[in-house]
């Protein structure tokens, strides 16, 4: 065993001698570029070790600067969502507004072409009930307003006030069921009463059998129930149907939309015949 460590000794000093001398032979030795191969040699193994060293450098950097980066885009798309968010909200409102406008200038149109003394007024509220068909206006007794003045709106009639408190008041609509107005067709002047049926449609009745009643004829007031004017647009006849007694059975499409009233004006004018004078408290 001796022996054997003695051999392995002297292999491995041999072999430390052989490197020394190729190193110290690398040393000296150049190669044709004129750098001596050991540091040639030294500069690649260690050239290599930077290129790993860089490229996981690199590579943690790149990954940390697509991390912040991918954070910033986020962060700007929220950005970019709230402000949509927001232009759509406005452009919303601004809808409305125009809406709104609109509206009031419809209102202000028809009180301008009106030979009749009026007030504006806005819906305020509508009744739980769809049994009844009626809306709150912001206006009452303190303005003039009574029970039985006509509320119009610049498609047609409206309704009638039913109730007048001092500050607000209650409407009838026209297409409430125990709602009815005199109208005729204006077309042929033929002469009925138009009623209600709760659902939102009109029927005009007591039209004789004989009458000349088309589908499309206008229908107005005729003024003779001392509520209404005569001469406003209550709606457009859609169906005939023949009864086969005296009268004929006519559908009525109401000529204002009332999902979507928000403005209306009251008629403060009496009808021919009608004492419109506020009653004194006794």
């Amino acid at each position: 065993m001796a022996v054997l460590d003695i051999r392995l000794r002297a292999g491995y000093l041999f072999l430390v001698v052989v490197v020394g001398h190729v190193v110290l032979i690398s040393a000296q030795v150049n190669a044709r570029s004129g750098v001596p191969i050991l540091e040639a040699v030294t500069f690649g193994a260690f050239a290599e070790v930077q290129r790993a060293a860089a490229s996981v450098l690199y590579g943690i950097r790149g990954g940390w600067t697509g991390y912040v980066d991918l954070r910033g885009v986020r962060a700007e798309n929220e950005a970019l969502r709230r402000q949509l968010a927001d232009a759509e909200v406005q452009m919303q409102q601004q809808r409305a507004l125009a809406a709104r406008t609109r509206a009031l200038e419809s209102i202000l149109e028809l009180r301008e072409t009106l030979d009749l003394q009026t007030t504006a007024a806005q819906i305020i509220g509508t009744a739980a009930n769809p049994e009844f068909r009626t809306v709150t206006i912001d206006k009452g007794s303190s303005q003039g307003l009574r029970a039985d003045m006509a509320v119009i709106a610049p498609a047609g009639v409206v309704g009638r006030i039913v109730i007048a408190g001092p500050r607000a008041s209650r409407v009838q609509l026209l297409v409430d069921r125990n709602a009815a107005a005199g109208a005729l067709i204006e077309r042929s002047r033929a002469q009925g009463v138009l009623v209600g049926s709760g659902d939102g449609t009109l029927s005009l009745e007591y039209v004789s059998e004989v009458s000349d009643v088309v589908v499309g004829d206008v229908v107005a007031t005729s003024g003779i129930d001392g509520i209404y004017p005569k001469g406003l647009i209550l709606g457009r006849v859609d169906r005939v149907d023949k009864s086969g007694g005296a009268y004929r059975t006519i559908s009525v499409a109401p000529a204002v939309d009332f999902s979507a009233l928000e403005d209306v004006l009251v008629v403060l004018t009496a009808p021919p015949g009608k004492d419109m004078t506020p009653e004194k408290p006794e």
